[in-house]
């Protein structure tokens, strides 16, 4: 969580600019800051910035790419530490805090999901619960992070960047699901989708889409495309992890 604070930080700041990092005690938390003078954001981004595919700083140097999936890999896994993360600005120019509060001692004891803990025997090695996932996004930074965020989680990930490539991914690689970005260059995800259908040797592919609009129209588009799942930016990472997790191994789509 804090590689990535200090990333976006670094990336986000000017050459002859500052970044601190700081932690004390706050009674039974810890508060860790980072804090950047960089370029800082819109007041109205604050509360959306660790929304998923949220890029707020984007809009003041596009060259520079947007905040891609960063800070919402943070606040997945200050979550998971039962933690809470907060961003501050005074405005564009004026730089930006992010605020991380963690439990300082763990005073009870930590629950487990008994559907989901895997217990690995002495001497036995567990099969990886991981799936063969292809991503397609035409925003290398967003589709990069969440590559890595799924890679570090088991998965086996390829990622396209447009329609053509994603087909040529399909000719050697064979995902259990494809998350398809709907605006892509030369070849949109319903276009795409309906290819990947017609592929008599990708049947067995959950196809999901990943959209900006959400309105039924847009939702029986994708649905006559052949998509399975539907989802609407921003989304939780952690939407993603689910949907991926229902799909089984070997290129089956769930019941």
């Amino acid at each position: 969580m804090f590689a990535n604070l200090l990333t976006n930080a670094a990336k986000y700041t000017p050459s002859g600019g500052s970044i601190s990092v700081s932690a004390k005690r706050a009674g039974e938390m810890l508060r860790v800051a980072v804090k950047d003078s960089g370029i800082g954001m819109r007041r109205e981004m604050l509360p959306v910035v660790f929304d998923l595919f949220v890029q707020g700083r984007q809009g003041l140097d596009r060259s520079e790419g947007g905040l891609g999936l960063g800070l919402s890999i943070v606040k997945s896994l200050v979550t998971l530490h039962h933690g809470t993360v907060e961003a501050h600005s005074n405005g564009p120019g004026k730089g930006s805090e992010f605020v991380v509060m963690l439990p300082a001692t763990m005073t009870s004891p930590v629950m487990v999901d008994a559907a989901t803990a895997i217990v690995v025997e002495p001497g036995h090695q567990e099969e990886p619960a991981g799936r063969r996932v292809l991503l397609v996004d035409d925003n290398e930074d967003a589709v990069a992070s969440l590559a890595e965020a799924l890679s570090d989680l088991g998965h086996a990930v390829e990622v396209a960047h447009d329609g053509p490539e994603a087909l040529a991914k399909l000719e050697t690689f064979s995902p259990d699901i494809a998350l398809l970005d709907i605006g892509l260059p030369l070849m949109d995800g319903y276009e795409l989708a309906r290819r990947i259908r017609h592929d008599a040797r990708l049947a067995g592919i959950r196809l999901v889409s990943i959209s900006g609009y959400g309105q039924p129209s847009d939702k029986l588009r994708a649905r006559e495309a052949g998509f399975d799942d539907y989802l609407v930016k921003p989304v939780d990472l952690g939407v993603i992890e689910k949907v991926i997790a229902d799909v089984r191994g070997t290129g089956e789509a769930p019941n």
